[in-house]
């Protein structure tokens, strides 16, 4: 009887529910990500691995407001019984949570012209809201719709005009220099410390750019509160770490657009950071570029470095840290370690005492390649290799990784280009032969996340596995003559445009073609695009009106305005801003059938033990309708993280072949899945109303050459 006792609790304290153990209430979804702990984690369990095949649809809602292109990349929240959520067009809406009945609607445009149709406020996805409460009269939603951090009362739908500018506040304001020029958006959601509302911003990846830092702001009035430097100015530690001292005042990015997580008590912030601009040259910013690609951990009261980790130093790859870190509790030699999990593109985690910023596994300095053959580029001679736990997905290519699933011909075909291109190494230099980037722009985890079992310390991480190929070109410095508007175009489309859209404008990635663009937009018309964006395209508002059609007359293709004499603008910062390369565009290494060139699998689920460093288990994510058919599991690109329950159960959509699936969290058994209206590409939510757990899932699809939707989705018992 006491062994019988004994196993009973081992099973409870690996297997069972986070309530038993934990002083902390996993059983809502009041904050983006589950909690300011950011682990995906839920305690509810009338959901578990013996009934889970029964979940059926309890409601769907329609926005009615997609088209061809959107998305929704929402991980929306409950508060008291009502789900606040975005809608491809970025309206903000509150649902019954138990029925999916419409309660208020909340458009960012109001009646006036801006953010209509084509206008400035769709021009970006929204991964979510932020809940601010304090009693039941003042309850607040914050939410970003473009360059604009709106302010809603959560009962009413109404604008907080009291805060910021009648219910809003510009986030080109407050970064210490004039940004309205700039492209500045606010994507992922912030996070709430006392009464302030921390936020995080999306800015161009290309000069000019404006700067990535941190904001505090007054959750009341909309005033600013603290600024954290991520390009340190002078007299500011990290300062050093660029060679260039002018750099700070000229070169963008470094931002948290991935969002934040917070240990509450404790009161800090762990912000993760993304590459500075330009992404793949790095001659005018030479040096580590600091803040850039580090993991910050600040007073969330003061906005103050405690400490900080770099995860690349001086970035060439896009390594972005994607996704906000989890907060874990492990034990690891019989020692409990308040730590931060931090996944990266790169498919490392980085695993830190979050007090003190020490690794809890070693992480290594180890040399690099250096060999650039780009002007200017000085690569560092060393990155950080972290020992424990072991990269999540595969990190080279060479021939023995192609796809051999496809024909002889196609075969040889990929193997020739690869023989082509500086392979077989993950920090190989951005070259102009081609540099196999693995894992992908979008590959190891991605701004998903990963969930986190509090009661284990087993970290649950989706990842892609699809090999890039990065080719730069050399660009010649503004011409010093007049020249038509013709050969300005092509050179603005080269030096604005081609890193997305590709040297033939035929698209990349999951950028669109721009070929017949001119049967869908006139000059006007498309000279507005570009001046408000549209989602995914930031509105390039650094460019004259001069060169906007200079531009529209070669993507275009009007004759009668190529042969305009168009005369460069000048400005100040021309030097920082004319860069001797450009990469050719987001360019997946392709099969000639359209598959990735690299072998299964493309997309997978992982179970890591934060507490050993060691793998658990790690299944396949996805299908190819048509190779499943011939039966071969491949596994599939994915966008959007999981949910780990006390039921057992990891929820997961993500994929591109418009499934949810619901997995064991002990062996990776597939145990539920359910076709969606439309690609999930957005992280669950689990909740409960009234004594009966839901799961809900946004379904907007818009990625992968998948279609749009407009519904989100909840199952239950």
């Amino acid at each position: 009887m006491k062994n019988s006792v004994g196993i009973l609790m081992v099973y409870l304290m690996v297997f069972g529910s986070c309530n038993y153990f934990s002083k902390k209430n996993y059983s809502d979804w009041k904050v983006y990500g589950g909690n300011k702990e950011n682990n995906h984690y839920s305690s509810l369990s009338q959901v578990d691995t013996n009934n889970v095949n029964q979940l059926k649809v309890a409601w769907e809602y329609h926005s009615g407001d997609a088209d061809m292109m959107t998305q929704i990349q929402v991980n929306p929240i409950v508060i008291n019984g009502i789900i606040y959520g975005v809608s491809p067009k970025l309206k903000l809406f509150a649902l019954d949570a138990a029925t999916g009945k419409q309660k208020w609607i909340f458009n960012p445009a109001g009646d006036s012209a801006e953010g209509q149709g084509e206008g400035y406020f769709i021009m970006n996805v929204c991964r979510g809201v932020t809940y601010y409460g304090n009693g039941d009269k003042d309850q607040r939603i914050f939410y970003g719709a473009g360059s604009k951090l709106f302010c809603v009362d959560a009962l009413t739908g109404k604008p907080v005009t009291s805060f910021g500018e009648q219910g809003k506040i510009d986030l080109h304001n407050d970064l210490g220099m004039d940004a309205s020029h700039l492209y500045v958006a606010s994507t992922t959601p912030g996070i709430i410390y006392k009464d302030l509302i921390i936020v995080g911003t999306r800015v161009a990846e290309d000069m000019p750019a404006a700067p990535g830092h941190i904001r505090a702001y007054d959750v009341h009035t909309g005033k600013l509160r603290w600024i954290f430097h991520t390009i340190p100015q002078p007299g500011e530690a990290g300062f050093e770490s660029w060679k260039d001292k002018e750099a700070y005042a000229h070169v963008g990015g470094a931002n948290d657009w991935s969002g934040f997580s917070l240990d509450e008590d404790k009161g800090i912030l762990f912000a993760p950071t993304g590459s500075a601009v330009y992404d793949f040259y790095g001659g005018k910013r030479l040096g580590n570029n600091l803040y850039a690609n580090c993991l910050l951990a600040l007073d969330a009261a003061t906005g103050k470095r405690i400490w900080h980790f770099q995860t690349v130093h001086h970035d060439l790859w896009d390594r972005d840290l994607p996704t906000a870190p989890s907060l874990i509790t492990i034990t690891k030699d019989g020692q409990k370690i308040d730590a931060v999990a931090q996944p990266g593109k790169s498919g490392f985690i980085f695993l830190f005492d979050r007090n003190t910023g020490k690794p809890v596994y070693p992480i290594e300095e180890k040399a690099v390649p250096v060999n650039s053959d780009l002007a200017g580029e000085l690569p560092n001679p060393t990155q950080p290799f972290p020992t424990l736990p072991k990269p999540f997905v595969r990190q080279s290519l060479t021939e023995k990784d192609l796809n051999h699933l496809i024909p002889d011909s196609s075969y040889n075909d990929i193997k020739e280009k690869l023989s082509g291109y500086k392979t077989g190494f993950i920090f190989n230099p951005p070259s102009k032969q081609g540099t196999v980037i693995l894992p992908g722009f979008d590959g190891g985890s991605e701004w998903g996340g990963p969930a986190v079992d509090p009661s284990t310390g087993i970290l649950y991480v989706n990842a892609s596995e699809m090999a890039w190929v990065l080719t730069m070109v050399d660009l010649k410095d503004k011409p010093k003559t007049a020249e038509t508007n013709l050969m300005a175009g092509e050179r603005l489309y080269k030096t604005t445009c081609m890193s997305c859209h590709g040297p033939e404008r035929k698209g990349a990635g999951n950028y669109p073609t721009l070929i017949g663009v001119n049967k869908k937009y006139n000059e006007e018309q498309f000279t507005a695009l570009l001046s408000g964006g549209r989602r995914m395209m930031p509105a390039l508002t650094q460019l004259s009106a001069t060169e906007k059609q200079a531009l529209a007359s070669f993507i275009l293709d009007l004759k009668g305005k190529q042969s305009t004499v168009f005369v460069a603008p000048k400005r100040a910062d021309d030097i920082w801003l004319n860069m001797p390369y450009t990469a050719t565009g987001y360019n997946k290494f392709l099969t000639r059938e359209g598959y990735p060139a690299i072998a299964p699998p493309w997309g997978t689920l992982n179970a890591i033990n934060l507490n050993t460093g060691e793998l658990v288990w790690k299944d396949t994510l996805g299908d190819y309708p048509e190779l499943k058919a011939k039966g071969f599991h491949t596994g599939t690109e994915n966008y959007g993280g999981p949910v780990v329950t006390a039921g057992g159960l990891i929820f997961i959509a993500a994929t591109s072949d418009s499934k949810i699936r619901a997995f064991n969290k002990r062996n990776g058994k597939l145990l539920w899945e359910q076709e969606l209206p439309a690609c999930g590409f957005a992280t669950p939510a689990v909740y409960e109303v009234a004594g009966k757990e839901y799961l809900v899932i946004a379904c907007g699809g818009g990625k992968l050459k998948q279609k749009s939707g407009d519904s989100y989705v909840a199952f239950s018992l």
